[in-house]
């Protein structure tokens, strides 16, 4: 099985760099294939400029086989030849942006089966905000206000991104609506990768990580690691 990164936002600035080059580094180095879906800003026509952004800064931090893939509606994320090219990826990155629309996007779809594939096989899974929501069981809709299902790769969790800012906001409401499920909170310029011995998740980047668990939170920080309550769905 491969790996899962968890980004709270601003996904191109300097605090992110830390877990995005360790990405690359568990699936193999600068020459892993590293494919980017640009999906969740494709409804405010911001697709191609953030797939740009999101290509030239893997670039920027010595990857060398960057792409970032036309999947902006569940027309193309149907579409056979850009499957392929998530099944061979090692690092499949979901830009962030509007997140039901990602996870209506992608769910049932041949690029959700693709990289569910490239899972199987060692690839990183990771998205940043609204492609790290759609990973989890549950995400929260701000728009309806309601918790909606997710892609379901982490079940009985659900990522609070921008923590720093915003996402902290949420917490009193979403410990409500979800008493079973663990609540992660992750701060802008951070990620979250289950790189560490016994799959144990370790914190990368500017920020924190706070985990909302029943009993109390903890928070964790830069290259602290943590065994969470937290098992990546394997029938996948």
């Amino acid at each position: 099985m491969g790996f899962v990164l968890l980004e709270g936002g601003s996904e191109f600035k300097a605090g992110m760099a830390a877990a995005d080059m360790r990405a690359i580094a568990v699936v193999g180095g600068h020459a892993s294939p590293v494919r980017i879906i640009p999906a969740a800003a494709a409804p405010d026509s911001n697709d191609l400029r953030a797939g740009a952004k999101g290509a030239a800064w893997f670039r920027a931090l010595g990857a060398t086989d960057v792409r970032s893939l036309p999947i902006v509606d569940r027309v193309s994320a149907d579409r056979p030849e850009l499957a392929g090219e998530l099944e061979a990826a090692k690092v499949v990155f979901m830009l962030g942006g509007f997140t039901r629309y990602l996870a209506e996007t992608l769910a049932g779809s041949r690029a959700w089966e693709a990289m569910k594939s490239a899972y199987r096989a060692g690839a990183v899974i990771g998205g940043s905000s609204a492609g790290a929501m759609v990973l989890c069981e549950f995400y929260f809709d701000q728009a309806s206000g309601k918790v909606l299902p997710g892609l379901n790769l982490l079940p009985e969790v659900c990522v609070l991104p921008h923590h720093d800012t915003f996402g902290k906001e949420w917490a009193p409401r979403l410990t409500r609506m979800l008493p079973g499920a663990l609540l992660i909170g992750i701060d802008e310029e951070t990620g979250l990768l289950n790189d560490g011995p016994d799959g144990q998740w370790t914190v990368y980047g500017k920020g924190a990580v706070t985990v909302y668990e029943p009993d109390g939170r903890s928070v964790l920080r830069h290259g602290q690691s943590s065994a969470l309550p937290v098992e990546v769905k394997h029938h996948l």
